[in-house]
């Protein structure tokens, strides 16, 4: 008898992890946005101080950012670095099958001002 359970995993190890959805959403992209900014310099064949200057960065940051430090980026800045690295970032953005927006039961009884702001009723 095997002692383990084992649960299968989702596309998203920070959900998995018990992160809030969004979170989770948010360290995914960083994350994988950091990997291909490493991949990028790894085969650069540039120095640190080279491609630190490259992106606009200073070496000790880069080295944040090669060492995996997710805490330290926003997924904002990482987009302007991959693209000082001259990579082009795109987004997509779709439903989640199965999935209501909680926004959406929110904005039930609530009307938009004309300043722009939401007012419950």
């Amino acid at each position: 008898m095997n002692p383990f359970q084992i649960t299968p995993g989702s596309d998203n190890v920070f959900a998995d992890l018990g992160f809030d959805p969004q979170e989770a959403q948010n360290l995914l992209l960083r994350s994988q946005t950091m990997m291909v900014i490493t991949q990028w310099f790894e085969e650069s064949g540039m120095t640190q101080a080279a491609a630190a200057k490259t992106l606009g960065l200073t070496q000790p940051r880069l080295n944040q950012l090669l060492k995996g430090k997710i805490g330290e980026f926003s997924l904002d800045a990482l987009v302007n670095l991959a693209t000082c690295a001259g990579m082009r970032v795109g987004l997509t953005i779709r439903p989640i099958a199965g999935v209501r927006a909680k926004a959406a039961k929110a904005a039930k009884g609530a009307k938009v001002t004309q300043t722009g702001q939401r007012q419950t009723a």
